[in-house]
């Protein structure tokens, strides 16, 4: 089930166990995985994405691999919090993630990507490096809002 409450997704949770949070872009999504108690989120993959067969088979694997028991999304609605082009592309990717059948939280993240790539250009990271870091980097940084707001 879809939801876009931290307290409902945290009541839909079995008692613990690890999250993961993605950040769906067009090309690639960045995986970011914490705990199971839920203190700490931590930039983990970045996956390239092809067809989305491919991109669930991935995502499966991950989930059983990691033992994850639910998905936090990022949702990257406009400046005004209205939906956009990709935000609607963001929903239609969860409601085709239900083969998990995983709890999904939508969470906002508008400033992810920016909060992230002003901390690589602070670590002066190189532009190849801010490019291999940024899509798992925002990922984390999604996951650490959920998992800080269901606390």
């Amino acid at each position: 089930m879809i939801h876009a409450s931290a307290l409902d997704f945290r009541d839909a949770l079995p008692a613990r166990g690890r999250l993961a949070g993605l950040d769906v872009g067009t090309k690639t999504i960045g995986v970011a995985l914490c705990d199971a108690s839920w203190t700490i989120a931590s930039p983990a993959e970045t996956i390239r994405r092809g067809k989305f067969m491919h991109d669930l088979a991935t995502l499966t694997a991950l989930c059983e691999r990691q033992a994850i028991r639910g998905l936090v999304l990022g949702l990257p609605l406009g400046m005004d919090g209205g939906d956009t082009s990709r935000t609607q592309g963001v929903r239609a990717f969860a409601r085709n993630l239900a083969p998990l059948a995983l709890p999904l939280l939508l969470w906002d993240e508008r400033w992810s990507t920016a909060a992230v790539t002003r901390t690589l250009l602070e670590a002066d990271a190189s532009r190849a490096r801010r490019a291999e870091l940024v899509d798992k980097m925002a990922a984390a940084y999604i996951l650490q809002g959920a998992i800080d707001a269901m606390a």
